[in-house]
């Protein structure tokens, strides 16, 4: 059957329908939930919550994109959501008056791995951390970040520049042994 077919039969509240589709497409956007959370009862929590707003949104749907696309912004939204929640204290930092810079080199030394990215990422602040994330792993544009998390593009630009940069510090921390 075709996923088209299966999000049309979706949008007729068919049952079936819908369990196909989140069996089809539960365990990759677990990991997407994951990626962001870090804990497998918070992501499982995060992803029934993203299939129920889908099926409760399907009409919505309009095929511009991929099904799996549309729930993946559906689930990193959630998840997002869930760490703004989970956060006691958000301090807002004014960075519109600083000069971007592109910087187009992502290269890392031989010998880092990419368990030692994923550990130093988490090491990061939020606001870097989740813009490499969803630039890096994720795969989305400028544009696509600043949509999802209500930042300007010049925003969005800056603090993936300035997280870039932390990023490469922690690995050189652990290349060289001074960090933990």
């Amino acid at each position: 059957m075709f996923q088209i077919d299966l999000v049309t039969r979706c949008k007729h509240n068919d049952r079936r329908a819908q369990l196909k589709l989140y069996r089809q497409y539960c365990d990759g956007m677990f990991c997407v939930a994951m990626r962001f959370l870090g804990n497998e009862d918070d992501a499982e929590d995060v992803l029934q919550e993203s299939f129920i707003k889908a099926f409760e949104k399907i009409h919505q749907f309009k095929g511009e994109v991929t099904f799996g696309a549309w729930l993946k912004k559906i689930v990193v939204n959630r998840s997002l959501d869930f760490l703004k929640a989970k956060k006691e204290k958000m301090v807002a930092l004014d960075e519109t008056y600083m000069q971007i810079a592109e910087d187009s080199d992502w290269n890392v030394d031989d010998g880092v791995t990419s368990d030692q990215v994923r550990k130093a990422m988490a090491r990061l602040p939020d606001k870097y951390g989740l813009v490499l994330q969803l630039y890096l792993v994720e795969g989305y544009d400028h544009d696509e970040i600043s949509e999802i998390l209500g930042i300007t593009g010049n925003n969005c630009r800056t603090r993936l520049l300035r997280g870039k940069g932390y990023l490469k510090e922690l690995l050189k921390e652990k290349r060289y042994g001074t960090g933990s």
